[in-house]
């Protein structure tokens, strides 16, 4: 085959490839954002091998979204009580009427769920490094509708760490990323 025609070939499935991306999040372009004013963050679903990494998570994404003062974020003992009073048998996976029944009982606009799909150390050959995958959603208590999702992967073994070694950035750093990242998906 000829080679300009496969470095031709390979130009244009890469561009095709970069065009048919995948976004990362969702706004609803109907959503008034700043009519927002509480709120609630549910205990996240872990799917992770670590058994408090979600609360670990959750915990650090209430405290850097209440450090934004754009919105109240409900206590998590206050939504824990909620969840209790409304009956919630899966607040990690709410339906929809769950988080309308538990927005009214702790008057929140809206309530944020989040999947903690991975988190901690990854091995490729001798090289660790530490890893996050998280994706959120906010459900608003009015029009019942999601109007916000977001999704990020931060961390994880760089050609640098495969060709010279080291250990990636402490987990810490690594959530602190993911956790900036969703935010900015919030409010861009």
């Amino acid at each position: 085959m000829n080679p300009k025609i496969c470095i031709i070939a390979f130009v244009i499935v890469s561009l095709v490839a970069c065009a048919t991306s995948i976004p990362e999040n969702y706004h609803d372009p109907e959503m008034d954002f700043a009519a927002l004013r509480s709120i609630a963050v549910m205990p996240f679903s872990n799917l992770t091998g670590d058994k408090l990494a979600a609360e670990r998570v959750r915990n650090t994404f209430m405290t850097s979204l209440m450090s934004t003062g754009v919105v109240y974020v409900i206590p998590s003992g206050e939504v824990v009580r909620g969840i209790r009073r409304a009956g919630l048998e899966h607040p990690a996976v709410p339906s929809v009427e769950d988080v309308v029944k538990l927005a009214a009982i702790i008057r929140a606009d809206a309530v944020i769920t989040g999947v903690l799909r991975e988190y901690g150390q990854v091995r490729s050959g001798t090289t660790t490094a530490n890893v996050i995958s998280l994706s959120m959603q906010m459900i608003e208590r009015e029009t019942r509708k999601v109007v916000w999702t977001a999704a990020t992967t931060k961390g994880g073994i760089t050609a640098f760490d495969r060709l010279f070694g080291g250990g990636g950035k402490p987990m810490n750093d690594v959530t602190e990323a993911a956790i900036n990242d969703i935010l900015n998906m919030l409010f861009y």
